[in-house]
Formats: C-alpha cells, structure tokens, sequence
C-alpha cells in the first residue's frame, strides 16, 4: 500500500490530505483558532471535585473545564500501545486530588461537542520509534511488532535507555530501526522531558509546560505500515519547517518532501475537494448502485446498509451478500475518511446463510485492519446488527466543518407548511383567550403566507368567525419556514 500526502497551509488552517492508491483516505484539519489540545502538558489547577462521578474538573486555560476521572490519575490511559498492566484499584478522588490544588496533567482527549477535554496524570511524551514515560522504569514493546527476536532486540535497546527517572515503550514504528535511530530519539526525548520539568518550575500556577507537533509533522509521525510516495506541500515555510522535522526524525522521507507550484490547487488534485465535501452526505453510493446511511448522533454513529439499484444476477441471497462485502470497504473508507468513533452500529442486510455472515464479518475486519485508530468488533447480534467501537480522540470532520442548523436545532428535519398553519391558528385562539384585541395581523414565511391564504383560507375564514376578529397575513421574506409571529391590533 503506497500513500501520497497533501499538505494544503492557509495563515488560519491546515490540511492534511492521505491518498491511498489514488484514493483518499484521510482528511485531518487543523484551525488556528481551534488547534489540536491531545498531547499537550498543563499545569492545572483543580477547580471542582465530584465524589459521586469520581472525577474533578480542572482549570487548564480553556472555554470549559477539562475532565480528570480517578482512574486517569493511577493509570495509564488505554490506547494501541501501551503496556499491559494488572488492574489497580481506583482510590476515592477525595483521596487522590483537592479543589485548589495545582498537577501536571496531558490532554488525552479534544473537547467534543458539549464536553470539556479529558485529561490525565500521567504524562507520557511520543516520537517516531518511542514513547517516553516519566517516573517509570519499565519498557514495553508494541504488540503489533510480532517478531520475538525483533522484540527481543527492541527491548535490549530501549531497556539500555531507560533508567530511574524514565521509562519507554517501542512504537510499531521502530521495527527494524537501528539502533543508534533508536538511541537519539531516546535522547531528544529525555531533553524534552528535562525542559517540560524546568517549565513546571517557572509555571507552578498554570500554564501550558508542552504543545505536541503540528498537524503535518503528526501525521509523518504516526504514519506507520504505509510507504509514502510522497509529501506535496503548497507553503514553502511549511515546507521548510515539516523538512527539517523529516531531516532530524524520518531522514528516509527527507527527498520525498516536495514544494507544490502547480496552476491548480493542491486539493484539487485525486478529487480531494469533492471527496470532503461528498463525507458531509448522509449517503454514500456504492459502485453497484447499493448505498450507506451515515447518521451521527451524540451517543453513537449508525449505519444502513441498501441494495438501492443493485439486483443481483443469480438470486436475493448472492444478491444481498454481495453488496454487504462490498459495503465493508466502503464503511472501513468512511469511518477514517471522516474520523467517526466510539459506538459504532451496522445494520447490514438481513442474511440467512451463516457462511455468508461470517465471510461479511472477516471482510470488515480486513478492511478495519488498515485503520490506525483502533476498532473492536462485537459481532453480529440477535438482531442481526454489528457492534463496534473505534477510538476517538479528536472531533470527526462534520463536527469541524459545520454548525448546528439554525432552523431544525440539530433535528435534521423541518416542521412542514401545513404544520406552521395549523400552529399559527392555534396560537390565534390562545391570544384571543387571553387578551383582548380587535384584529389580528400573522408574520410568516412566503411558503406559510401563500398556504394560509389559498388551501387553507376556508379553515383561515372559519377562524375568523369564531374569534370574531379579522385575521391578516403578510408575507415575512427574512422569516424561515418555522418562524411567525401573531400580532395583536
């Protein structure tokens, strides 16, 4: 699998674009205004402490308070390559912080919709081969590097590194690096970890102490089992800084970063602007004619499976199978193209062949296996839906790229013309009761004015009789369809 990065740079925003084969995969965007927090090291100071949610919230610069949970504080947080550990029991937080105290704390999770950042106490400082773990001696090996000897060899070294005050884990990444790569990104990282502990020093009460990479050199950083082709950028001071950071830390990528001159923007190129635009859709068109249905919610992402045009050759069966492994590549596509995560539920198409189902099942797990986030699959269940969940730790593009709908409030449908009528007479018979007025005067939209006074200006004239009051309508252009206003005369 050959990839090529895109690297679009604007004074307000970063883009990352990875095309696979000629086919994008990945979008990664990155705002100034609202940059990336995950990796970051605060001093925080705590502002609140909850003994019933066992968690304390905790004043790090931000709009909202970021979120500490007691098992954050003891632990490590989960993720693909951490070492693995007996559990340790969660102390009380009462125990564990107080309100006014000042900690060290690292942003494992962005700010998502209404939820504050999460947080935890146990730092930990990513390079390309290593991931250094203050106040700890151990060294761990990723579990994606399977070659006993390899791991063997990984540990020796790292181990060699490590000492009382830090410990390391070995990223996929550094299978088959030498070992003096190895060594220097020990180093750099021990130097890092000695100007974050002087930081603490000068900043006691608050203030950011580490800001993780830009969203370019991240990307470089965590680009592991992919051969890159190559890295177009369109800036050349981004250029010129993401070259230095592949000279120092990815020297083999060095003579593939490249400056972007071309008459057309570089998002253009391999389709990229449509494709982002087309992963704001709720459907997704399969080749076959079958389709996906993406929706969104706060608890979880759902996705429908349709034969849409596709009929098939031989019969329903072959039919439906078909377009279920084919909707497996599509999904695997989706869910990193526009980053969804946490639960994720797949109603695939009803299947009686067990055969069929768990050659769907494999299917997705090949093509889930290219993702990077980690994802765990549940299965079918008894209702013939399969559960499972990718980890999330930044916001998914439609939550970067849109806002809530000013007219539905997120509901994602609009009260019909019909509706609207109906409401405004109801809330004509509702003033009557209640005030006394002569005549009333209703405000509504063209598409609610025009209704009012044609199919429904037998129920408008009825009305009239019944509050004894004449009724005009006027036709409000800046109103939406939802909005009027009844006016007493």
């Amino acid at each position: 699998m050959t990839a090529e990065i895109l690297v679009n740079v604007t004074p307000s925003e970063t883009r990352v674009a990875v095309v696979e084969n000629g086919i994008l995969h990945e979008v990664h965007i990155e705002r100034e205004a609202r940059r990336g927090l995950v990796g970051n090291v605060y001093m925080g100071k705590v502002s609140r402490v909850l003994p019933g949610m066992q968690a304390a919230f905790v004043d790090i610069g931000l709009e909202k308070a970021a979120f500490l949970h007691a098992s954050d504080i003891l632990t490590k947080i989960d993720h693909e390559e951490e070492l693995s550990r007996e559990q340790v029991p969660v102390k009380d937080i009462s125990q564990l912080v107080r309100q006014g105290q000042h900690i060290m704390v690292q942003v494992v999770k962005d700010p998502l919709g209404t939820k504050g950042a999460r947080l935890t106490t146990d730092v930990t400082i990513p390079s390309r081969y290593l991931v250094l773990m203050p106040r700890s001696e151990q060294v761990g090996v990723s579990q994606r590097i399977d070659t006993e000897d390899e791991r063997d060899r990984l540990r020796t070294i790292a181990a060699a590194q490590a000492d009382n005050e830090v410990g390391f884990i070995v990223r996929t990444a550094a299978e088959k690096a030498e070992e003096a790569e190895l060594i220097q990104d020990a180093e750099f990282l021990k130097r890092l970890w000695k100007k974050i502990q002087e930081r603490k020093k000068t900043k006691a009460k608050g203030g950011m102490l580490y800001q993780d990479l830009n969203l370019a050199a991240r990307v470089l950083r965590d680009m592991v089992g992919v051969e890159i082709e190559r890295i177009r950028v369109d800036s050349r001071l981004a250029h010129q800084q993401l070259k230095e950071f592949v000279e120092e830390f990815i020297p083999d990528l060095t003579h593939k970063v490249e400056i972007y001159e071309g008459d057309r923007p570089i998002f253009d190129l391999f389709d990229v602007e449509n494709e982002i635009q087309r992963a704001l859709d709720r459907r997704v068109t399969l080749k076959s004619g079958g389709s996906l249905i993406i929706d969104q919610t706060e608890a979880m992402t759902t996705i429908d499976i349709n034969t849409g045009a596709f009929v098939g050759h031989r019969n329903l069966e072959d039919t439906i199978f078909n377009t279920n492994v084919e909707a497996t590549q599509a999904i695997a596509r989706q869910l990193r193209l526009r980053n969804l995560g946490g639960i994720i539920i797949v109603d695939f198409i009803d299947m009686q062949n067990e055969d069929h189902k768990r050659r769907v099942l494999h299917s997705l797990e090949v093509a889930l296996a290219k993702d990077r986030a980690r994802t765990s699959i549940s299965g079918f269940t008894s209702l013939g839906l399969v559960e499972l969940t990718r980890k999330r730790t930044r916001e998914s593009i439609e939550h970067v790229l849109c806002s809530e709908c000013p007219v539905c409030k997120g509901r994602g449908t609009m009260k019909t013309v019909e509706t609207v009528c109906y409401e405004i007479m109801r809330e004509i018979v509702r003033v009557n009761r209640a005030y006394d007025a002569d005549q009333f005067v209703v405000y509504a939209s063209n598409e609610v004015s025009e209704r009012l006074l044609n199919d429904e200006s037998h129920a408008l004239a009825e009305l009239e009789v019944f509050v004894g009051k004449q009724v005009k309508v006027k036709t409000e252009p800046m109103y939406h369809q939802e909005q009027f206003d009844v006016v007493m005369m």
